[in-house]
């Protein structure tokens, strides 16, 4: 009897340590392949996913500290489609105007640089209005990990009622234009298609495009997109297909590629490119003036 409890014992002991040995392996980003060949889900629960392993996390390093000062905007808040408070950081135009330019998040969330961009594109352009999104309910992240945890939070029934509340705030004769970077970029796309007949011009910084050619068929405006040929998410495969996409729609997609990697227009990353961040942001305003 305890020649067999002593067996039992070793091959538990065993089966434990060979269990603790060959853990499963980090889930990575899928292939550019398998998104574009074996993989249907909508394209937002696809980035959920994606922004939910370390490999993708490792693309977006800690930012780095930055403050805004003598900010042009203010705290807003409107109701969401939900009857819920939603929040953003708004700057009205001088002079009453039926123009705005939803500014879309990064991952981390609302924070300074992104109002600082709201800032900027309010001086360069003019007599526009500029509503920077907070998707994330006022929750701002500081580091991958916890940037993380927001982004499986933020769910999308929640970021389209924020939107769509946006919209209604914005009012019925509203001409909307989109800007965002990376899950703003990708949301950027989204927003112009929730616009509707408002949409007039959407501006996406590496975002993960749209594949489904029936929604696609909705969108009412040109776009422009930038994406690095060493970005991994999106992959150049995945933009090549986006552009094809569009194409055979008879929509108009101006594709921007740079050589350089996730998140070149963002100073706090390693993959910071000056001349690629630069002739972006030069063609991102000459679109949003001529539209």
């Amino acid at each position: 009897m305890k020649k067999i409890l002593f067996l039992t014992l070793a091959a538990f002991s065993t089966a434990c340590f060979l269990g603790y040995r060959h853990k499963a392996p980090e889930p990575q980003i899928l292939s550019p392949e398998c998104y574009i060949n074996c993989y249907n889900a909508d394209i937002r629960d696809q980035f959920r996913e994606e922004a939910n392993t370390m490999a993708f996390a490792n693309l977006h390093p800690k930012p780095l500290p930055f403050q805004l000062e003598d900010a042009i905007g203010k705290p807003v808040e409107f109701k969401a489609a939900d009857g819920s408070i939603a929040k953003g950081y708004e700057i009205r135009a001088k002079n009453k105007s039926d123009k705005w330019v939803y500014v879309i998040q990064e991952w981390w969330g609302l924070n300074d640089y992104i109002k600082r961009e709201s800032d900027n594109l309010y001086t360069e352009l003019g007599d526009v209005n500029v509503l920077a999104l907070d998707l994330y309910d006022g929750k701002v992240a500081a580091t991958p990990d916890s940037a993380m945890k927001l982004v499986q939070a933020a769910k999308t029934d929640r970021l389209e009622n924020i939107i769509k509340g946006a919209l209604s705030y914005s009012g019925s004769k509203a001409k909307i234009y989109t800007i965002g970077w990376c899950f703003g970029g990708m949301w950027s796309l989204q927003t112009a298609l929730l616009a509707g007949k408002q949409a007039a011009g959407c501006v996406m910084y590496y975002g993960r495009p749209e594949n489904n050619l029936e929604k696609l068929k909705g969108l009412n405006c040109d776009v422009i997109g930038f994406f690095g040929n060493k970005d991994r998410s999106p992959s150049p495969e995945i933009v090549n297909k986006f552009e094809q996409d569009m194409a055979s729609l008879g929509k108009k997609l101006t594709a921007n590629k740079y050589e350089a990697g996730h998140g070149f227009a963002n100073p706090s990353n390693p993959s910071f490119n000056k001349e690629a961040t630069e002739d972006a942001h030069a063609k991102a305003i000459a679109f949003l003036k001529a539209h």
